[in-house]
């Protein structure tokens, strides 16, 4: 089975905005997606990257456009200034490879956090919006939040957000198929050409 490694941040708009394309695309295509939470903040200082507070006024002018453009191109709700944003999403990360971990859906949870977040305006770092989004997405809630805090969960992310880098990974969302790297949801029709090829 073909498949595509998912580095993604669960506070991130554009991750948010490519979750239901890159399902659909992986579907289509029978692959199998690996999703992988990692840490933004310890790969942007190594590849030049800026937090968002950090970025020039324009570049942040800029963003809020083209999340305008893609919300209304792609018809799906997105609010532009979030409540709980920005958020570090740490829980919810650990959650998701949890998911992983225990032969749960983690692509299926992943974009449900995002979309409690910038569709619904909840609070993703909330134990009980973590517990609701779980059981909504047929886990066994109370048991994921437990196995997620372990420190073997916690180990496994830092272990990702190495491999992010060692990969070449600088920004989110990123889908990796072998060796070539496709940064950003508006690359999804190049991963798809290259699953016809693969």
């Amino acid at each position: 089975m073909v498949t595509i490694d998912y580095y993604l941040s669960l506070n991130s708009p554009w991750t948010y905005l490519g979750g239901p394309r890159l399902a659909a695309i992986a579907q289509r295509h029978g692959a199998q997606v690996r999703v992988k939470p990692v840490n933004f903040g310890t790969i942007f200082p190594q590849t030049g990257g800026l937090p968002l507070p950090k970025r020039a006024p324009a570049r942040q002018a800029y963003r809020l456009m083209e999340l305008e453009r893609w919300r209304r191109f792609l018809d799906m709700p997105l609010t532009l200034h979030p409540r709980c944003f920005p958020t570090p999403a740490a829980k919810a990360a650990g959650l998701v490879v949890a998911a992983g971990a225990e032969g749960g859906d983690p692509l299926a949870l992943a974009q449900a956090i995002l979309r409690a977040l910038w569709a619904e305006e909840r609070d993703i770092e909330a134990d009980d919006t973590l517990e609701e989004l779980a059981q909504a997405t047929g886990h066994d809630a109370p048991a994921l939040m437990a196995r997620a805090s372990a420190p073997d969960i916690g180990a496994t992310q830092d272990a990702l957000t190495e491999e992010a880098l060692a990969r070449g990974v600088f920004g989110a969302p990123t889908y990796a198929l072998g060796e070539a790297l496709f940064w950003g949801q508006d690359r999804l029709d190049f991963l798809d050409r290259a699953l016809v090829e693969a």
